[in-house]
């Protein structure tokens, strides 16, 4: 009996080590087919049993990565599963949205909204991040989705200021046409003025600058 129990359990063993062996080959051969934008591989995967959301060591989910990465048949791929989580984000709190907002990327954007992806998530946003990028096109998106103009970031910097220190001039001009406000201040006490000033954007701060002006309330200085 005591024979038949200990060979019970190596069986077993071997069994549990050599499961734990294939999952580490399929995690592994999961997000470089990904990053590779491998399809083929993926839907295999997939077919198998793995979860759409599984993240990597950093703790990206797939569907992130293959938006933030570029790798765009896979993005589509892992969003036509109906286990996919839209809203998977990093420890960064990142969402695929917001990658497609950095890159421009208008047609995942409109299918991410279109699926129901968050626009208005706390803390930074969609919007931040295509402002950020200086997008145009990807913005119009997202304010024409009822995006939030002036979302406060947790330092309450707002899409305006970062199209101010890292976007464009168009970028700052759409914003301020679309009614951002340009008199908001961060918890540094900074506007979206002074974001173009600490980046030497001269065009931006001129217009800035008007707009401030005419928005500041006559006799205050």
């Amino acid at each position: 009996m005591k024979r038949l129990l200990h060979w019970v359990v190596l069986v077993v063993g071997s069994i549990l080590v050599l499961v734990s062996q294939a999952w580490a080959g399929a995690y592994e051969d999961y997000f470089r087919a990904i990053q590779t934008d491998d399809t083929r591989t993926v839907t295999t995967l997939l077919f198998r049993g793995m979860d759409p959301n599984t993240v990597d060591p950093n703790g990206v989910p797939g569907l992130v990565l293959a938006v933030r990465d570029g790798s765009l048949k896979v993005a589509h791929l892992l969003l036509a599963q109906n286990k996919t989580h839209l809203e998977a984000r990093t420890p960064q709190d990142e969402s695929a949205l917001m990658m497609a907002a950095l890159n421009g990327n208008e047609d995942l954007v409109k299918l991410l909204m279109a699926k129901g992806a968050d626009i208005n998530k706390t803390g930074w946003t969609p919007l931040h991040y295509a402002a950020t990028k200086g997008h145009l096109g990807t913005i119009k998106l997202l304010l024409d989705k009822s995006a939030y103009i002036d979302a406060e970031s947790p330092n309450k910097s707002t899409p305006l200021m970062m199209a101010a220190m890292y976007g464009t001039f168009d970028a700052v001009k759409l914003l301020i046409d679309e009614g951002a406000d340009p008199l908001l201040k961060n918890a540094l006490n900074l506007t979206a003025l002074d974001f173009a000033k600490q980046a030497n954007r001269a065009d931006s701060v001129a217009l800035l600058e008007k707009t401030v002006e005419a928005k500041r309330p006559k006799g205050s200085w």
